[in-house]
């Protein structure tokens, strides 16, 4: 659809208005932002558009710096997100709105309230990280099932669906910046007829990558190794992922890097961090961490842990 001139309308909120202007009016929900706790949403209906904004929304400062920063996993941490997913904020600080990090699950298993939609960002990568999720994407052919281990890259704006949830399905989801609108197209239908698994899409390619095939490589330090998910293909370097596991029974090592942003997100067994300004740490299952650029970190760990890791900029793009 084409983007509506909307009224603006402050809501004490927003949940609360939402099911007030949809479920009562019959206004139909055409774009929400962010997708993890919602803050404004843009509604059509009886021939106008309203834009919806919280009056508790904050406002995001621009700071590309951050220090060493460690989210430890809490059950209390999760909250409702877009539709009825449960989210848990992995980098609350959003660092001045450059990035965000979510950990989502859907408990209960089945169909998912969700519609085709879209989202307005430069990037977003989902790792299934527990259970399967259905989902549809426009021009990949049919729905799949992206299974524990498997990982997609979203590249912006393309049309999307999620259509169905084992029960206790975990996925972490990685993008930029860190608020980013939520459109519905609801003309389109998915599957689409054409099948381009080459499209571009903002210069960006659609990936799909399946743990089952993937092949173990060197990672970036002596006793690590790592399964590259193909995304700094497909984003000409913009932006890197891989799963990091330990080669040997003991892991003794240095990591350091150059770029906007590496993020690591344990998904199981511990390993132990160190650095002479930023401390010791010991890293756990559903724990996670940002670390800074230059800073050079001692790991000890032994095997049975591994970690998604996510940098940003790889080339300096």
């Amino acid at each position: 659809m084409n983007e509506p001139n909307p009224q603006s309308l402050n809501v004490p909120d927003l949940d609360e208005a939402l099911r007030y202007f949809i479920d009562r009016l019959g206004f139909r929900l055409e774009m929400i932002v962010p997708a993890d706790a919602p803050q404004t949403a843009l509604l059509t209906g009886q021939g106008v558009s309203l834009r919806l904004e919280s009056e508790a929304r904050a406002a995001e400062q621009n700071n590309h710096s951050h220090p060493f920063l460690l989210n430890r996993y809490s059950e209390q941490a999760w909250h409702v997100g877009r539709a009825n997913m449960q989210y848990r904020d992995l980098i609350p600080s959003r660092l001045g709105g450059r990035f965000i990090a979510s950990h989502i699950r859907i408990p209960d298993g089945g169909a998912v309230a969700d519609s085709v939609h879209y989202h307005k960002v430069g990037f977003q990568m989902i790792y299934c990280k527990t259970g399967w999720v259905r989902v549809v994407y426009e021009d990949q052919g049919e729905p799949f099932m992206l299974e524990a281990g498997d990982c997609v890259l979203q590249p912006p704006e393309i049309r999307h669906r999620v259509l169905e949830a084992s029960a206790g399905l975990e996925v972490i989801e990685v993008g930029s910046p860190a608020t980013h609108e939520t459109w519905m197209d609801h003309e389109l239908s998915l599957p689409t007829k054409q099948v381009l698994p080459e499209r571009l899409f903002q210069g960006q390619r659609f990936v799909r990558h399946r743990a089952s095939a993937a092949r173990w490589q060197p990672g970036r330090c002596e006793g690590l190794m790592a399964r590259d998910i193909g995304i700094a293909d497909a984003t000409n370097g913009l932006a890197s992922v891989q799963v990091v596991k330990a080669e040997a029974k003991v892991l003794d090592g240095i990591i350091e890097h150059h770029d906007e942003l590496m993020f690591w997100f344990v998904l199981q067994g511990e390993l132990g961090l160190s650095n002479p300004y930023c401390g010791r740490h010991l890293l756990q299952a559903g724990d996670s961490c940002l670390f800074p650029a230059g800073e050079r970190f001692a790991l000890r760990g032994g095997a049975g842990f591994e970690v998604l890791e996510v940098t940003y900029q790889a080339t300096g793009v």
